[in-house]
C-alpha cells in the first residue's frame, strides 16, 4: 500500500506503540498480563510499519528475528524459574531482591518481572512469525 498519510501515521505510531508496550511491560509486571499486552503492542508496531511501507520489506530487515525472539523469551522464562529453585522453595514462587539507589528507596525486582519480561519478547517473536508466515509468496 503506498498511503502517504499512513506511512506519516506509522513513523509515529510505531515510537508511540513501542513506549506503551513497554508501560504495559513495566506497569503489568506485578499483575496479570503486562508481558503479554505489551508484547502484542509492540508486535503490532512492527506490523502496523509492514502494512503502512511493504510487509515483504520488513520481513527482510527481519529475516529470522522471530526466532532470536522466541528463544530469548523462553530462556528469560526459563531463569525466572531458578532462582525459587535454589531458594529451596515451589517453582514459580516469587522471589524479590532490593536494589539501593542513592535518592530515593531503591528499586525492587522479581522474578515475575523476569517471568514478564520472557513472556514480552516470546509474543514479539510469535506475533512476527504469524504476520511474516501470512506474507509468504505462494509458489
Amino acid at each position: 500500500m503506498n498511503s502517504v498519510v499512513l506511512q506519516i501515521a506509522a513513523k509515529y505510531l510505531k515510537w508511540l506503540l513501542i513506549f506503551f508496550a513497554v508501560l504495559a511491560l513495566l506497569r503489568g509486571h506485578n499483575y496479570p498480563g503486562g508481558g503479554f499486552i505489551g508484547g502484542l503492542m509492540a508486535g503490532l508496531a512492527i506490523v502496523y510499519r509492514g502494512f503502512a511501507y511493504n510487509a515483504f520489506q520488513v520481513k527482510e530487515e527481519f529475516q529470522d528475528r522471530p526466532g532470536y525472539y522466541i528463544a530469548v523469551g523462553l530462556l528469560a522464562i526459563f531463569l525466572s524459574f531458578l532462582p525459587s529453585l535454589f531458594a529451596g522453595k515451589a517453582i514459580m514462587t516469587g522471589l524479590w531482591v532490593k536494589i539501593p539507589l542513592p535518592l530515593g528507596e531503591g528499586i525492587k525486582l522479581g522474578t515475575p518481572f523476569l517471568f514478564d519480561i520472557g513472556v514480552f519478547f516470546a509474543v514479539i517473536g510469535v506475533t512476527l512469525l504469524f504476520i511474516f508466515s501470512l506474507t509468504q509468496k505462494q509458489h
